[in-house]
């Protein structure tokens, strides 16, 4: 039987919910002292649990649909390592690297420094102690399993990739709005700052939206697949040696190369072939 996605009430449901954690995490971060009080470890256990919303949401989603071919579609891309094709993976690492150091390139024409080629020798936060590799691993594995699990085919099925590369990019930015607030994160550091470098962050996730999009459809819309690149895109992000100014030239070439991409891919990006049929 045909399922028919529940975009609206997903995208309600896990900004909701999301936001609800993380403004009481972002509260709670403030009463701290210190990262071995009570108000931290709560702070930071309603962190990880507005984190996991997108996927919690996914899986109920999925699980509640009565729908046996969604639910296998849904394993598939989980654990389906046929969707994945090694060479697009490593591609679109590479072509992520690119965009970083076309960026570093071009800020050096703006004043900043060349040992921004570099590595830095830690990352950028630190959250209660935890690993930070630890963590990029954890973000980009639960993000992927509710946006790639339910979110980007719920709004896919009713319009072109094109479409919804924008709305998603969209509602995956605004997702972010509360960990500004949370202290520690890499988020509440940026907007420490200036205010500047939040609005950058807000408006640079819109167009990586097309670059995400083209990962998961040219995987067969593997999950395990966005996973890989979505865990590449924050490390390198955390380990090459960026300044804020930088990423934010960053964001005017990851907009050129969504532009690259939608105009060498418009059979994928402005096909409706697959709208009612998403899960075939």
């Amino acid at each position: 039987m045909e399922y028919t996605f529940k975009p609206k009430k997903f995208y309600l449901l896990t900004l909701g919910f999301t936001w609800i954690f993380w403004i009481v995490a972002a509260i709670l971060s403030h009463f701290s002292t210190n990262e071995s009080d009570v108000f931290f470890a709560l702070a930071m256990a309603f962190m990880f649990v507005g984190l996991i919303v997108p996927s919690v949401m996914a899986f109920i989603f999925v699980k509640k649909s009565g729908c046996e071919q969604l639910k296998r579609d849904y394993k598939e891309k989980i654990f389906g390592f046929f969707r994945i094709t090694l060479w697009k993976v490593i591609l679109a690492i590479l072509v992520f690297s690119a965009v970083i150091f076309a960026s570093i390139g071009i800020s050096l024409l703006f004043g900043e420094s060349k040992n921004q080629f570099g590595l830095v020798e830690g990352f950028s936060f630190s959250i209660g102690g935890m690993p930070t590799l630890l963590l990029l691993i954890i973000t980009a594995l639960f993000e992927e399993l509710g946006w790639r699990g339910y979110a980007e085919d719920s709004i896919a099925q009713y319009c072109s990739w094109f479409k919804e590369s924008v709305i998603f990019g969209f509602l995956w930015s605004i997702w972010h709005a509360p960990l500004f607030f949370i202290q520690g994160t890499y988020q509440a550091n940026i907007l420490a700052m200036n205010p500047w470098y939040m609005v950058n962050f807000f408006v640079g996730i819109i167009p990586l939206g097309f670059f995400f999009t083209w990962v998961y459809v040219g995987n067969k819309r593997s999950i395990f697949a966005c996973s890989l690149v979505h865990f590449a895109v924050n490390f390198l992000q955390e380990q090459i040696n960026m300044s804020q100014n930088t990423k934010c030239i960053e964001t005017f070439v990851v907009s050129i190369l969504a532009v690259i991409l939608v105009v060498l891919n418009k059979d994928m990006f402005f096909e409706k072939r697959h709208i009612g049929n998403i899960l075939g």
